[in-house]
């Protein structure tokens, strides 16, 4: 069956999609989409090519968009996406990420998380996570106190993982009535030493799950890279042979659990800009045993981008795709899992957020 390949981004003016075949050499580009509201994640998906795009508007406030057509209408909604009385107003949604069972779930600043149970239309407040003990020692990151990685299990409806900067990770497995932290073992190095590990207040940056269901999970931190192999409960440190123990985005491998992603950049105070300003991909084989620096038709001089923590992906094709989006507009795309690199779109609104679509052509 023919099928073709579109990337969903998210930026700062609307959505925009590119579209090529299966070869994903020759690019189109749609958009502005959603009338050029400010979109912090668009994603799809993949059983029935729904893309919906989370953002918020400073006139209209926050809202889930919805296209059921591929992006060439769209609506959107904002029933529900209230804080209880006497919280701090929802500001924009940050992620959104569709369940087992239909469930769709938007995270949001300041730090909160909304469920759907009919494909966006309504949303109600999952009021479980701000009931946390921690919940009044929350603090922000950079970007605000916000929830931007949603991670459910791909089978079990109840079990879903969420990441706050700058508090941690948190998991439910009761459909989001109780929530833990997950946090054991990555660190605060802006903490004194004898507090570096503590059970909440890592800024972790972004959160991704291994494919086939193993419970294994990956985690770009401020303070360096992880995977953990039980859901969260104790993380290992996998940096060592990258550039950098600092990045934002991080995407898994379609298929196979050993292979990650990642954009580190220089570091939180030296500019946020590829190392020695080379731009690089750097892909581990073996679960962050050792990794390599993937170069080829990448730019190599004077590269001061930075790339956010949602704007990175890989398509479900073979080999995979990887996509990465900078904050200066650009595209690149690799058909053969990093080997090779192309710019395939250019001056673009800051991208927050790259994903994946592949449907039949």
């Amino acid at each position: 069956m023919a099928r073709k390949v579109l990337v969903l981004l998210g930026t700062k003016k609307g959505v925009f999609i590119l579209e090529s075949d299966a070869a994903r050499h020759d690019w189109s580009l749609r958009g502005p989409l959603c009338e050029t509201w400010p979109i912090n994640h668009a994603a799809a998906d993949p059983d029935t090519g729904t893309i919906y795009a989370g953002g918020g508007n400073a006139w209209f406030g926050p809202a889930v968009w919805r296209s059921d057509d591929l992006g060439a209408t769209w609506t959107h909604s904002s029933q529900g996406l209230a804080m209880p009385e006497g919280e701090t107003p929802v500001a924009t949604v940050w992620s959104v990420a569709r369940g087992p069972g239909g469930v769709l779930y938007a995270g949001v600043e300041p730090a909160g998380l909304f469920r759907s149970g009919d494909d966006g239309r309504t949303w109600e407040h999952v009021a479980g996570l701000q009931a946390h003990p921690s919940r009044p020692d929350w603090q922000p990151g950079g970007a605000g106190l916000i929830l931007h990685s949603l991670v459910p299990h791909p089978a079990d409806a109840d079990r879903l993982w969420v990441g706050i900067s700058s508090v941690g990770v948190f998991a439910t497995e009761d459909g989001g009535a109780t929530w833990a932290t997950r946090n054991r073992g990555t660190r605060c190095d802006y903490l004194p030493e004898e507090q570096r590990y503590p059970e909440f207040g890592q800024c972790v940056h972004c959160l991704v799950m291994a494919p086939g269901g193993s419970g294994r999970l990956y985690q770009q931190n401020h303070c360096g890279m992880y995977r953990s192999e039980d859901g969260g409960a104790r993380w290992d440190s996998i940096e060592n042979g990258l550039p950098s123990s600092f990045g934002f985005p991080a995407a898994a491998h379609p298929v196979d659990p050993d292979t990650l992603f990642l954009v580190p950049v220089n570091g939180d105070t030296a500019g946020r800009f590829m190392p020695d300003a080379k731009a690089a991909v750097w892909r581990t084989r073996d679960a962050g045993a050792t990794w390599q620096a993937l170069r080829a038709g990448l730019p190599q001089k004077d590269v001061y981008f930075g790339v956010l923590r949602q704007a990175m992906a890989t398509d479900r094709l073979e080999p995979a795709g990887v996509y990465f989006g900078t904050g200066s507009g650009e595209v690149y795309a690799s058909a053969d899992e990093g080997e090779t690199w192309r710019r395939v779109a250019e001056h673009l609104p800051t991208i927050s957020s790259v994903e994946t679509l592949v449907v039949p052509a």
